[in-house]
């Protein structure tokens, strides 16, 4: 039997995720919106950072529509809304 090939996640080195980290701490402590770029997911996560979960490793951001809960090894980029 075959297994399904899944596309595995970019490997980045400790410099760029200590810099994702330092910019959603930044944005954390701000109360700044932001939009993430996540690995596997079709859209971005646009919103304000309420939760940094270190024991899941998860960034809970308060949406219009809840809250989601990205695992912060899949955020593949940090930015601010242009608008």
């Amino acid at each position: 039997m075959a297994k399904s090939k899944v596309p595995k996640r970019p490997t980045r080195d400790e410099f760029v995720l200590e810099e994702i980290g330092n910019q959603l701490t930044e944005a954390y402590y701000e109360k700044s919106e932001i939009v993430l770029t996540v690995w596997g997911w079709d859209e971005s996560v646009r919103g304000q950072i309420v939760k940094m979960d270190s024991r899941t490793g998860k960034v809970h951001v308060e949406q219009v529509d809840g809250v989601a809960q990205v695992p912060f090894m899949d955020i593949m980029s940090v930015d601010y809304p242009r608008d």
